[in-house]
């Protein structure tokens, strides 16, 4: 459960310290930086809340639970009830969340479609908002010990609820790799490294120029006057894979991310993800978790995550043995 544990903490550690100041801009908080969980500020709510990031991240891991499988349909009718009846949250209320994510889910809801179907797939779709929910397909990918090209498919099609640009498939992807990489104990570096060299010749040219400073260049050498922090979803991924590969330590890698500002709650998460698995739980500053509410709803939908990848991984191995043996 460790590194479950460790992952998801992380990203609703970045989600909550960056609540309070999304939208704000890289120079306010050049003069009054993050430092640890406020009160107030863009939503006027006390400190330790998450947005919608954590919000569908863990109506993801609760269909997973349920179903044993990813069920598409049964996924998007678990963001339908965070977004409609509040579910999952830390506040019993919905904020944050974007246009083109509504606009996919009262599709969905109100014409019961095959989920996949209900994403846009429009060019000014391509916003942060199935990026920020991937991450526990990373972990049930992992668990599974599932190969490319089923990997895409699966990343593709949960990507396609809300969001089905192959821009936004395209990055669901490359991070979801990147984080399987950590799973399999290579460390940031060298994850970042193996991601340049995977195979994309499945997306189209235009597609990979789009993502060229991440797996042509080498984003890490980028300043941080470079590097946009807004809710495009390439910009956030390139915000977070290069404040992975910027600090050696948990704080100072999702503060920096934080306090780039504009998407500061999804451009945490996503960092805190990473930086979780790579560093671990309990390098994250205790008082960040006191200050953390709805904390046991975490710890519930975690353990029974963990529960149900562990015993999907225990029967995939039965079967490999009773096959070849």
């Amino acid at each position: 459960m460790d590194k479950i544990k460790d992952g998801i903490y992380g990203f609703v550690m970045g989600d909550a310290l960056g609540v309070p100041v999304e939208f704000y801009s890289r120079f306010e908080l050049k003069q009054r930086p993050v430092t640890e969980m406020r009160a107030n500020g863009s939503y006027k709510f006390p400190k330790g809340i998450w947005s919608d990031d954590t919000a569908m991240t863990l109506a993801t891991m609760d269909s997973i639970i349920h179903k044993k499988v990813i069920d598409y349909n049964d996924m998007a009718d678990k963001f339908c009830s965070w977004l409609f009846n509040a579910n999952y949250t830390a506040t019993n209320k919905t904020f944050g969340y974007g246009v083109t994510t509504q606009i996919a889910l009262n599709k969905y809801h109100n014409n019961k479609i095959d989920a996949t179907q209900c994403g846009s797939k429009g060019n000014e779709s391509n916003g942060n908002g199935s990026l920020m929910r991937i991450l526990p397909i990373a972990f049930y990918c992992y668990y599974k010990h599932i190969e490319d090209p089923e990997i895409l498919e699966i990343v593709k099609n949960v990507s396609c609820i809300t969001h089905a640009h192959e821009v936004s498939v395209m990055g669901c992807y490359i991070y979801v790799k990147y984080v399987i990489n950590l799973l399999n104990g290579k460390d940031k570096k060298e994850s970042y490294e193996t991601i340049q060299k995977l195979d994309y010749s499945m997306f189209k040219e235009t597609s990979q120029k789009i993502y060229s400073r991440i797996i042509k260049q080498d984003i890490s050498i980028l300043k941080e006057n470079e590097i946009k922090s807004t809710g495009y979803i390439v910009d956030s991924l390139e915000a977070g894979l290069w404040c992975i590969l910027q600090k050696n330590e948990l704080k100072e890698t999702i503060l920096l991310a934080v306090n780039l500002g504009n998407d500061t709650d999804t451009i945490g998460a996503i960092t805190g993800s990473m930086a979780g698995i790579i560093y671990g739980y309990d390098k994250i500053p205790t008082n960040w978790i006191e200050d953390l509410k709805n904390k046991q709803l975490l710890v519930k939908l975690i353990s029974k995550f963990f529960e149900t990848l562990k015993n999907l991984r225990i029967k995939k191995s039965f079967f490999f043995f009773f096959f070849f043996f």
